[in-house]
């Protein structure tokens, strides 16, 4: 029985992530298609229409945009809808958080030794953070409450969505060769993943 039990729980940590990372892609398959079917089909007709061409044709606008933003006044404007948003209530704390996460995992405003290790002050312990702010910044609310020894590090809880925002002495942090999103996958994980991170050299 406990073998039984075993290899249950081992195949279903083989076929979960699966199906997970499948319903997912199916959702977003879904609601694409659902949202451009009917543009596609007043526009071309529902006899020229085929399944895909709603996606296909929302990934070459992402493309479009993101390589129009290189410009300024295309990136205002792409950017437009995101500043209304963020002046509505309830929705603008939707819309940054989800904005936050997808920097976040993307790398995007991090400095090159934004992953680090986090020796906290009196102990052995040591955590993986991510640097979200260092000081001497006089337009940033946060990073005028760090001294100019300080910086802001985001402790990431595994298994969970949150974590805890720190603020520690430089002198407790040692970069390491890792992306936030590799950081972020291996705290969330509880370290069960495959990739190792080698400490910097300095």
């Amino acid at each position: 029985m406990k073998k039984a039990i075993h290899y249950l729980l081992k195949g279903l940590a083989i076929l979960l992530p699966i199906v997970v990372t499948i319903a997912v892609v199916r959702w977003l398959l879904v609601t694409v298609e659902a949202w451009l079917r009917p543009i596609w089909v007043a526009i071309v007709g529902e006899n020229f229409y085929f399944p895909g061409l709603a996606f296909l044709s929302f990934l070459g606008l992402a493309l479009l945009i993101g390589f129009s933003s290189r410009w300024l006044i295309l990136n205002r404007i792409w950017q437009l809808p995101g500043r209304l948003i963020n002046k509505m209530p309830l929705l603008n704390s939707v819309y940054g958080t989800i904005t936050d996460i997808f920097d976040m995992m993307s790398g995007k405003n991090f400095a090159d030794e934004s992953v680090v290790l986090v020796t906290l002050p009196g102990g052995e312990l040591r955590l993986i953070g991510i640097v979200t702010k260092k000081s001497g910044d006089p337009t940033d609310r946060l990073s005028r409450c760090l001294d100019d020894d300080q910086v802001a590090v985001f402790l990431p809880m595994s298994y969970n969505v949150g974590g805890y925002m720190v603020m520690v002495p430089r002198s407790c942090i040692e970069p390491i060769d890792m992306s936030p999103s590799d950081a972020l996958q291996l705290t969330i994980s509880a370290g069960l993943g495959k990739k190792l991170a080698q400490a910097k050299e300095y």
